[in-house]
């Protein structure tokens, strides 16, 4: 396995995260422009674990 898919991965689950809580407290306090934020780094980690499962999944290939 690559590092560079996990590491795709896990960069992606803190964007989610932190997307994530963005978005409750923006929620909370009524900021519209805080949980539109935290709505892009949600998009923005999906994508990036999805990227890093695409690079794990060609080094499985590269390595059948």
């Amino acid at each position: 396995m690559h590092m560079s898919g996990l590491s795709d991965k896990f960069k992606g689950t803190v964007n989610k995260v932190k997307g994530e809580t963005k978005d409750q407290i923006g929620n909370a306090t009524d900021d519209k422009r805080l949980q539109a934020e935290g709505k892009l780094d949600k998009v923005k980690g999906e994508a990036q674990q999805e990227f890093g499962e695409f690079k794990e999944r060609l080094d499985r290939k590269d390595n059948k």
